[in-house]
């Protein structure tokens, strides 16, 4: 469940509804350049033209062997632009995963409104295994490639064939990886890594912006170093109770939710997209192709996997609404499977398998999954019974987990008692982190402040132009303001959503689909 973009909007003044932080979460003085990270120029046009710095940080391998093997963590950074007077400090960010690089999350303090991310450095890292993290992980490049077999598996064969290739991906992973690096990608290292980097910032306190899966590192760095968090922002919660693998059969109900209101939204405008009137009629044409290209995949490459993959994408993220409206038009109604393929590029892992690698070392160990098959079964076809569209595919991307070669820990009990200032922020069809998490985690952090949009369907995107959701985002990093927390298990202050994208005129609609691949956000998953 990856994903977020960041868009600058309106003013950050304080309202009757905010209460400031506090003063505990004080800002700390700017510090010195940290000896431990050598900085130098980035590689990376993005990060380049933000003005950021880039280094590694080394960190041990096993933080029970303090002396032992070392890693190197790929680090960026943009300081701030106000007089150190007005520093505020680190701000670290994640994208979520596991899996997400997050060197880019450092170029988005100006998106912040009212310049109220100036105030920081941001702080963006690769995590261990993580893009240019050394070592990095991969097993099989070519594992999400199209030679994949459907993935209901209506036929013993079918199941047969899922199993053996989870169970091989999982082989590849222990032969092409070092055993020690597998055994030490859980969270909690992930966490002592966030804290080897405020130590070698030369910070007192850490703040952190998280996303998706960033929010659950956020509940355990909470959890393990409160004393070392000074402002957190989550965004689209991790419910600490299902990890991970009754947190995944949740996803499936809340995706196939979200697809069905895309279908809806497609029906509404059937004078562009020519899908059908109804909800129904959306479904029924593209059961119809899931059917059709089952039995001889459009171009010889997009079967039935391939659909899914790609129009999971509405489930995730209402901005691209248009641009998949657009693509599956053409794909049912002109046989474009060429632009299918690209998109289907665009957001797979096909050909680079770091992403997936990390996900699964990482999920595979938090947690002991269940070791039986058959428990497997028969929770996700009971699931399937009430979401067909990705519960199997779901399934298959966790299937290695059976199989992984790295023994499992135990999940940190999630405690933010010790937190004091926590600003949550989710949507309430949220798909990837269904809005139960976040109603969880306030619980479980008495500091913490909830934003509610009701009816909203994109997952971990925040600030995206939404002026009541962004101007309290900035109200925060500005005074450490939150709105006043309510009692009760209840957001604490609602926002509306952005309203529903209007697709593009109907002679327009062909060349709209050629614009759409370049939206920035990340794809996948838990991955953020």
């Amino acid at each position: 469940m990856r994903g977020a973009v960041l868009a600058a909007v309106a003013a950050a003044a304080v309202t009757s509804a905010l209460v400031t932080a506090p003063a505990a979460t004080a800002a700390p003085a700017a510090p010195a350049s940290p000896a431990a990270i050598a900085w130098g120029p980035c590689t990376n046009p993005t990060l380049v033209a933000a003005g950021a710095e880039c280094g590694f940080l080394g960190v041990p391998l096993d933080y029970s062997k303090p002396g032992g093997e070392q890693i190197q963590l790929a680090v960026s950074r943009v300081k701030h632009k106000v007089p150190d007077a007005q520093y505020q400090g680190v701000m670290l960010t994640n994208p979520g995963g596991p899996g997400g690089s997050g060197l880019l999350l450092a170029t988005r303090g100006p998106r912040v409104p009212n310049h109220a991310g100036d105030a920081y450095d941001w702080v963006g890292f690769d995590p261990r295994g993580v893009g240019d993290s050394k070592p990095a992980l991969s097993c099989d490049p070519n594992y999400m490639d199209y030679n994949r077999p459907q993935y209901v598996p209506f036929t013993p064969q079918l199941e047969k064939t899922w199993l053996d290739r989870s169970k091989g991906y999982a082989e590849a992973c222990a032969k092409n990886n070092s055993r020690a690096l597998l055994e030490n990608m859980k969270t909690t290292d992930t966490v002592r890594d966030m804290d080897s980097i405020r130590q070698a910032l030369g910070q007192k306190q850490l703040n952190f912006y998280g996303y998706s899966y960033g929010t659950y590192l956020g509940q355990v760095y909470g959890t393990l170093y409160p004393q070392n968090v000074r402002r957190m922002v989550l965004d689209s919660t991790v419910d600490p109770r299902g990890v991970w693998y009754g947190d995944n059969l949740n996803q499936d109900i809340a995706f196939d939710k979200n697809i069905l209101i895309w279908f809806g939204w497609l029906a509404q405008h059937d004078d562009v997209y020519h899908l059908g009137k109804t909800q129904a009629a959306v479904r029924h044409v593209v059961d119809e192709q899931l059917l059709k290209t089952s039995f001889t995949p459009a171009g010889g490459v997009i079967g039935p996997d391939e659909i899914l993959d790609v129009i999971q994408q509405a489930s995730y993220y209402q901005l691209r609404w248009t641009l998949l409206g657009d693509a599956l038009s053409r794909f049912v109604n002109k046989g474009d499977w060429q632009n299918w393929k690209t998109l289907f590029e665009a957001f797979g892992g096909r050909g680079d398998d770091n992403g997936y690698a990390v996900y699964l070392a990482v999920q595979c160990t938090d947690v002991q999954w269940p070791q039986s098959w058959q428990k497997w079964k028969r929770d996700n076809w009971k699931t399937f019974a009430k979401a067909p569209y990705f519960t199997w595919q779901n399934a298959w991307f966790n299937a290695p987990c059976l199989y992984w070669p790295a023994k499992p820990g135990k999940p940190v009990k999630v405690d933010g008692r010790g937190v004091q200032s926590v600003l949550m922020i989710d949507e309430t069809l949220d798909a990837a982190t269904p809005y139960e998490g976040s109603l969880e985690v306030r619980s479980r952090f008495p500091g913490a402040s909830l934003i509610a949009e009701p009816g909203g369907t994109s997952h971990a995107i925040t600030p995206r132009g939404n002026a009541c959701v962004d101007t309290k985002i900035a109200d925060y990093l500005a005074t450490g303001a939150l709105p006043a927390r309510k009692p009760g298990r209840t957001a604490d202050v609602e926002c509306a959503p952005l309203p529903q994208p209007t697709p593009p005129a109907p002679t327009a609609a062909a060349a709209r689909a050629d614009t759409g691949l370049a939206d920035g956000l990340l794809s996948g998953r838990f991955l953020g």
